[in-house]
């Protein structure tokens, strides 16, 4: 009863938030007002913030000093729940773009929100279109200084085995030539596992490892670079789901 209450009170405070922070975005953009831009950079950030508060889940960082100073990066994380995306998309302080399934943006409030604040929707079944959306998101890499976000499995993984990696945020890599960032996340399948509805209160941990240079790699190397990115996403989320009084970690 209690997780069920939890659960109703996340989605009636998540609607509320999702409506006003869309509406703010939305409003700005289409009307160009003068901190439209600003609005794009916040606005997402404390409407995941809210949804983190609302189920009672406390995100811990470490490894923050891989991200500083800001600079153009792919960060590749391991995905096991919606959750995974709330805690970076509130928690990352770099500016970011998620490159994420085209579903998503066919979204009531959430959809047209999510592509003004210029992430970039990929058509997996269309591959020509996927390289065009990779492309555009190297352009906005460039442009902004920003990183660009990407779970490699394609999917939430049901049961935490870390599943086979797509090439495509590796590609994007070598193609611009920035590095790739790995990250592992623990905790969100305790909060909300793929196929439940249901929201439990938690603490997640967020583990930022060290860049993988690209320097002197091509295209051709991408295997290898898919290979050593997964290696360390595994150990980070081993790493994270490891329950410690780690003094040393970053509470946000």
């Amino acid at each position: 009863m209690i997780r069920l209450l939890n659960t109703l009170r996340v989605y009636l405070l998540g609607f509320a938030s999702t409506a006003y922070h869309a509406a703010i975005i939305v409003g700005s953009t289409t009307f160009k007002t003068r901190n439209a831009e600003r609005i794009c950079f916040q606005a997402p950030r404390n409407w995941c913030r809210s949804l983190l508060w609302s189920a009672g889940v406390r995100v811990e960082l470490e490894g923050l000093e891989h991200l500083d100073p800001p600079r153009p990066a792919v960060l590749v994380c391991n995905h096991e729940s919606w959750y995974d995306v709330f805690a970076l998309a509130g928690k990352l302080p770099v500016d970011y773009r998620f490159v994420g399934k085209k579903e998503l943006a066919r979204i009531p409030l959430f959809g047209p929100a999510w592509i003004a604040s210029g992430h970039i929707p990929i058509d997996r079944s269309n591959r020509k279109a996927a390289i065009q959306s990779l492309r555009r998101a190297g352009e906005i890499m460039r442009r902004d200084n920003a990183v660009v976000v990407m779970f490699p499995e394609g999917t939430r993984s049901a049961d935490g085995t870390l599943l086979p990696f797509k090439k495509g945020a590796f590609v994007l890599a070598l193609e611009t030539g920035v590095p790739v960032i790995p990250i592992g996340v623990s905790g969100g399948r305790r909060i909300m596992p793929k196929g439940s509805l249901l929201v439990r209160p938690g603490t997640m941990r967020v583990h930022i490892g060290a860049p993988i240079e690209v320097d002197g790699l091509t295209v051709q190397d991408r295997d290898q670079l898919v290979e050593r990115a997964r290696v360390a996403v595994e150990r980070l989320r081993a790493d994270a789901s490891m329950v410690t009084d780690g003094s040393d970690q970053t509470r946000i």
